[in-house]
């Protein structure tokens, strides 16, 4: 597999593997430029996006409880029919 991708690439092993120390530099000049134009949120932000997740989480806990318990009465009901009539 390395055969081909060296073939693949045009060059030999050798001289990708002498690259190596400049992608790697390459890459961590990136990773810290992008570091630069991250922003932290402030206390408001937090505080607001934490009380939505809260609230949705209430919300679709109830939402898959109504579920859970429409089919389960359904197949509760249905079991106890089938099983009454014979």
């Amino acid at each position: 597999m390395a055969v081909k991708m060296a073939a693949a690439s045009g060059e030999d092993f050798g001289t990708r593997l002498k690259s190596w120390p400049e992608q790697i530099k390459s890459f961590y000049t990136d990773v810290r430029m992008e570091m630069k134009r991250v922003t932290t949120p402030s206390w408001k932000e937090v505080q607001a996006t934490t009380a939505v997740v809260i609230v949705t989480v209430f919300l679709f806990g109830f939402y898959f409880w109504l579920i859970d318990n429409a089919i389960g009465r359904g197949l509760d009901w249905t079991l106890r029919y089938f099983i009454t009539r014979h």
